[in-house]
């Protein structure tokens, strides 16, 4: 299986966008925090967390392609596991239904990471530290709010044991201990 450092020779192959590799970062981050938490393998996890978006750039004009790019580029480097959620994050267009722990905690930290960040970059300071849970439950249950993200897909936490606002707070904390990578 690939490296963190031989991720990140991929990541700056494949990824021009500075906030393209942020959004790995974030989803890295919470990733390894819930792999840890439900005792699962927190080096693949974190590792898919990074590369979930490798494709997003060669992507962005056909949504149907993403994850099954990536998938094909990392077919050897990550597990089967891995490979997998990746396709998963985009289950509305790749053959893979979305069924492991690994599958739905992707498909939730990417909506989660997505909508946190959403909410620091309109929020008035725009600094990370600023946030709190009560205010991203706020967000959240603003219907009109970042509408980008499918609260259906983040609340896939409670499919793999985490109630929604435990998830929330942990993906919070976790991007804001990166916050300085995470530029906010």
């Amino acid at each position: 299986m690939i490296d963190r450092n031989q991720a990140f020779v991929l990541i700056k192959k494949y990824l021009k966008d500075k906030d393209n590799m942020r959004r790995g970062l974030a989803v890295e981050a919470i990733l390894k925090k819930m792999a840890e938490l439900l005792e699962k393998d927190t080096e693949l996890w974190g590792l898919t967390g990074l590369l979930h978006n490798l494709d997003y750039e060669y992507c962005s004009t056909s949504p149907e392609k993403r994850g099954a790019l990536s998938s094909q580029l990392l077919e050897d480097l990550l597990t089967e596991e891995g490979v997998n959620a990746i396709k998963s994050n985009n289950y509305m267009h790749t053959d893979y239904i979305p069924t492991t722990s690994l599958d739905k905690s992707l498909i939730a930290s990417v909506s989660a990471a997505g909508f946190i960040s959403t909410i620091v970059r309109t929020s008035e300071s725009q600094k990370i530290k600023d946030i709190d849970l009560g205010y991203v439950i706020d967000k959240y249950n603003d219907s009109g709010f970042a509408t980008r993200y499918n609260r259906k897909r983040i609340v896939l936490c409670e499919d793999v044991g985490m109630q929604l606002e435990f998830f929330l707070n942990l993906c919070l904390e976790e991007m804001k201990k990166i916050s300085d990578e995470l530029n906010f």
